[in-house]
């Protein structure tokens, strides 16, 4: 069929002017409760949507880690009278594409459809289905639960992976958040049918999803599809709130051997809630300390006057309670020590300082000049729409990026960072490394 091939042509031809022109965020919510978000947009005959559920690993038990995970992933491999090929073949019939999200926080799926009634209304009726009728069959249950286990048997080989699972649990510990999100090889083979249908029965509920739809639709089309799509749901209510992250006032050391022939480093702390009023500070210090590529101080330290690196970086990722500030890199087994005392030292001095002003204006100038490329086409947009709808976030958040980026000053930045980023809080884990590591660290 033409129109299995039509769509990814369409997609190729938003560009940042058709998408963001006019941008109007609608919201509102169904009448069984679920949060709706939508922007009407008619420049080409397509519709995006995502639907979200506050459904992510940080729901999950110790016990039964990675029920979360595996949950969303079968509510899309059988429901209703659609089996997994059925569900296949029939978005292949109509172009459309359906895919899934998960983390900590959230759960969900998203859909990609032309807007015509007869592709659009085919490839929700199986979104509909799949949310409102999984089946959870025991023979593709066991088939996914060796498919994932045996992704976990292998993770636990690469050193990259071993940080950041171990990483995650020193930040966190017994907090939600110190769950893997794919779960343990033992928890994930003890997990049975009853387990996914009770999570999902606690969990896809209409007061727990948000709707986001971009797309050629009116809004009372909208209104339809977002009726449709909740309608079977129970209402429930949503799960109770994940608790407070409580931040260690003392940093721990890990130190973790491995045969890898580079050691791994990962730094952090918990730093960053997504409604956080210092979003916009933490968000250019950032830029400038770590998250700017070769813009950054981290990477003139570490890799352009030491070559220690060949890449350094640092992030904060908002979450619906504190999501980690992490700083990484990759360096020489023989060079570990100084690489750790080096980051640590220029974030020291960070902290101390703040930002030029030259450095400043470059890094927001880049930010904003780089804005238009995260959202220059109906997907991107829709994934701030999700973001928007499911954090409950202002609704004139894209619109007002960039004057709050501009607006930053430099005393706002010291002042985000100093309350965030305390060096004797910072945790730190080292895949690899060698034995005198132990003592860079406990110099600093």
């Amino acid at each position: 069929m033409v129109v299995k091939y039509l769509l990814p042509f369409l997609v190729l031809l938003v560009t940042t002017s058709s998408a963001w022109a006019g941008l109007n965020i609608q919201h509102w919510q169904t009448s069984q409760g679920a949060r709706v978000v939508f922007v009407e947009n008619h420049d080409l005959p397509m519709l995006d949507l995502s639907v979200g559920f506050a459904a992510g690993s940080a729901r999950d038990s110790r016990e039964k880690s990675g029920l979360a995970n595996l949950t969303r992933h079968l509510m899309g491999l059988g429901a209703g009278i659609y089996s997994e090929r059925d569900i296949s073949e029939k978005l292949a019939d109509v172009g459309a594409v359906m895919s899934g999200h998960f983390d900590a926080d959230r759960a969900g799926f998203s859909l990609r459809s032309l807007s015509g009634e007869v592709e659009r209304n085919q490839a929700i009726d199986l979104l509909v289905s799949i949310l409102s009728q999984p089946r959870f069959d025991a023979a593709v249950l066991e088939r996914e639960k060796a498919r994932v286990v045996a992704g976990l048997e292998e993770a636990a080989t690469k050193p990259e992976s071993i940080g950041e699972k171990a990483f995650q649990a020193v930040l966190y510990g017994d907090h939600p958040y110190g769950l893997s999100e794919g779960g343990e090889v033992e928890s994930v083979r003890g997990l049975a049918q009853d387990d996914l249908a009770a999570f999902y029965r606690a969990h896809y509920r209409a007061r727990n999803m948000t709707v986001a739809m971009m797309g050629d639709l009116s809004r009372a089309e909208a209104e339809v599809i977002a009726e449709r799509l909740a309608a079977d749901l129970p209402r429930g209510d949503a799960p109770p709130l994940i608790p407070a992250v409580q931040v260690n006032t003392q940093g721990q050391e890990k130190i973790i051997p491995h045969h890898a022939t580079q050691s791994h480093l990962f730094m952090g702390l918990p730093g960053l809630k997504r409604e956080d009023p210092d979003y916009f500070p933490l968000l250019v210090g950032n830029y400038i300390l770590g998250g700017g590529g070769f813009d950054s101080r981290l990477t003139n330290s570490v890799r352009q006057k030491k070559g220690l690196a060949y890449r350094v970086y640092s992030y904060f990722m908002p979450m619906r309670e504190l999501g980690p500030f992490q700083i990484g890199l990759q360096t020489r087994r023989d060079a570990t020590d100084e690489a750790v005392r080096t980051v640590r030292e220029e974030l020291a001095r960070y902290l101390a300082e703040g930002p030029s002003e030259a450095e400043l204006t470059q890094a927001k100038n880049n930010l904003i000049g780089g804005f238009p490329l995260r959202i220059d086409s109906n997907r991107k947009i829709l994934e701030h729409l999700a973001m928007i709808g499911f954090y409950q976030l202002p609704l004139n958040w894209l619109e007002t990026y960039t004057p709050q980026v501009a607006v930053v000053t430099r005393e706002e930045i010291l002042q985000a960072f100093r309350s965030r980023v305390k060096p004797e809080a910072l945790m730190t884990v080292i895949v690899g490394g060698q034995p005198d590591v132990k003592a860079a660290l406990g110099a600093q």
